[in-house]
């Protein structure tokens, strides 16, 4: 652990990174690339939480033209529950033991999230694997994610997606978008960019929890993150003004 950068972390996967080249549901291969690299740091004696996202099974509102929002946040909900027990099953049969807990009650299934049961169980080795959103609709999982990384106090989140780090447009829409080197959580929420929504970056921006954004199209760029490898676009929250603890002169 001496040499590791960070002792606890909290790892975002977009629902789409599960779906492989496929784009729509699981793809067993591509689980299984993820898995190993959170295996390869868990060995080093990184505590690991995971947020799922649920985008290769639904879209929220987008799935069907006119359903309620409420409605289609909840199928959005347990849809990262689907790929929240999908991956601890791929990291389970690896060897190493993984707990889903959901925001969302399913105790049939698996465990009710709770922060202090999340840290017990990371404190005790297990990867842990967060799904159902906040629990909430009208949410989405970035905001879940930048949440738990709070609650159970950990060092970063990292968002796994398939840019190289925060631009200052669209790169998929735009051919001129242009890597931001060191962006502000200000920066992000001024400009409305997709690196991360406007309540996660509040939330970190305010709760002093630095966000890594890096591409995972390379599924070694997991390891590379999590051992804390110059990778991607690292936001860091403000710095805190030093208070003067110096006693004035008479």
């Amino acid at each position: 652990m001496a040499d590791n950068k960070y002792k606890r972390i909290l790892l975002k996967l977009s629902g789409e990174a599960l779906a492989g080249d496929q784009k729509h549901g699981l793809n067993k291969n591509a689980i299984k690339l993820i898995a190993q690299q959170i295996v390869r740091a868990k060995a080093e004696g990184i505590q690991i939480a995971i947020v799922t996202g649920g985008g290769n099974f639904w879209r929220g509102r987008s799935a069907f033209e006119g359903m309620d929002h409420v409605t289609a946040d909840n199928i959005g909900m347990i849809a990262t529950v689907m790929n929240s027990l999908a991956v601890a099953d791929t990291l389970n049969n690896l060897g190493h033991k993984t707990t889903v807990m959901s925001a969302v009650p399913m105790n049939s299934v698996c465990m009710s999230y709770t922060p202090r049961d999340a840290s017990r169980l990371l404190d005790g080795g297990e990867i842990v694997i967060i799904g159902g959103g906040t629990g909430n609709p009208f949410f989405t999982t970035d905001t879940a994610a930048a949440l738990r990384a709070v609650e159970t106090k950990c060092d970063i989140m990292m968002k796994a997606t398939n840019v190289d780090g925060v631009y200052d447009k669209n790169p998929k829409e735009f051919p001129d978008a242009k890597l931001v080197l060191s962006p502000t959580f200000d920066y992000i929420i001024e400009n409305k960019l997709d690196a991360l929504d406007a309540a996660a970056s509040v939330l970190c921006r305010d709760k002093d929890m630095p966000l890594l954004v890096f591409n995972m199209t390379d599924p070694e760029n997991i390891g590379k993150a999590l051992f804390g490898e110059n990778i991607g676009t690292l936001v860091l929250p403000p710095e805190k003004p030093k208070q003067n603890t110096e006693k004035s002169e008479q």
